[in-house]
């Protein structure tokens, strides 16, 4: 399979009557590229994949695969292959005939049909299933199947539409594992849509946010999760998430109701504290607070505990998980904190 197109979105912005689904969209996806839209429901991520796919047409706004503009085009011409959540099978057609069904519609002769659908399907591991129906098979072999049926029309972009979300919690972990692999080893770019943001950050070269039909930070998963740009990438990346706690900075510390910080070099002006529950220390030296419950997670616990009128959580291995209501100190280390203005943006520290 040849390597996949970039894809280019420029001012792209859809309208359903006064409702605005996406706003002035930039981005640029480089040839070859997983990324993933990752964002709450109603966020626009789905509607700007099937503006992408060409299901969708833009209210204004260009879609560019490599040079060429796309968005006039009839989706049959894009070169694309979609994977949705339900994966659309086929009932009544066995996997082999679901899986060769765009290559029979663009008339490919027979022969070369039944070498990409049995090389394709080997590639995923079904090759041994071929002539079940969907209905004789597991979901996970449904999902490698609607995936098989994208990736035998050989698309220079390949769309995923929640691909994951029916699946078994520990099939979805090898399942993600699994198309990482193969969108690695065919070149293909890919466009994962996602409302999981652990399947976002382990799956993607980089990662666009969305919140209410506005990109709202598009970097690499690290970048995301150590420099987020504003409060709402701190507090919807990161499982659990951020500690964020509305103050006022005055140059050399951070007040908020009774909570006083010592921080040397911040800014001045109304704005937000945000911390990271793992960063947060229990022990014998920090400020008190009271914890008002503990939930174990297996090798960790996270604590939430209640700190001069705010709840903060912390992160902590379970072998030193305190007893609920007992009193505990709270260490806040200076070098893992983030300061936010008083509208969420980040200011520092840099």
């Amino acid at each position: 399979m040849t390597k996949g197109t970039g894809v280019r979105l420029e001012r792209l912005t859809k309208r359903f009557g006064r409702v605005v689904a996406v706003r002035e969209l930039s981005l640029e996806v480089a040839p070859g590229e997983l990324v993933a839209f990752l964002g709450p429901s109603g966020c626009g991520k789905t509607t700007t994949l099937l503006m992408i796919a060409g299901i969708y047409r833009p209210t204004a706004g260009h879609v560019y695969f490599g040079d060429r503009r796309v968005d006039p085009l009839h989706p049959r011409d894009r070169d694309v292959g979609m994977v949705f959540q339900s994966y659309a099978l086929y009932p009544h057609l066995n996997l082999f005939e679901n899986i060769a069904f765009p290559l029979r519609l663009k008339r490919v002769p027979a022969d070369q049909v039944r070498r990409r659908v049995r090389e394709t399907a080997e590639l995923l591991g079904i090759g041994g299933i071929l002539e079940r129906r969907p209905a004789q098979v597991s979901g996970g072999q449904q999902q490698r199947a609607a995936l098989a049926r994208a990736l035998v029309k050989e698309p220079q972009v390949l769309l995923l539409d929640e691909p994951l979300s029916n699946l078994d919690a520990q099939i979805r972990l090898s399942a993600r594992a699994e198309i990482r692999r193969l969108q690695r080893e065919l070149g293909v770019t890919a466009i994962l849509v996602t409302h999981d943001q652990a399947e976002a950050l382990a799956m993607a070269d980089r990662v666009a946010v969305f919140s209410m039909g506005e990109l709202q930070q598009y970097a690499p998963p690290d970048e995301l999760y150590h420099r987020p740009k504003n409060t709402f990438v701190a507090g919807f990346v990161g499982s659990p998430p951020m500690n964020l706690i509305e103050g006022e900075f005055t140059g050399d510390g951070f007040r908020a109701g009774g909570l006083r910080l010592a921080l040397p070099k911040a800014p001045t002006g109304r704005g937000w504290l945000g911390v990271r529950p793992e960063h947060l220390g229990l022990g014998p030296e920090g400020l008190p607070a009271r914890v008002l419950v503990v939930e174990p997670l297996g090798r960790e616990a996270i604590v939430i505990v209640e700190l001069s009128g705010h709840r903060l959580q912390v992160l902590v291995p379970e072998d030193e998980k305190p007893a609920p209501d007992a009193e505990v100190r709270i260490a806040f280390p200076t070098g893992a904190l983030h300061y936010f203005d008083a509208k969420g943006r980040r200011i520092g520290p840099e």
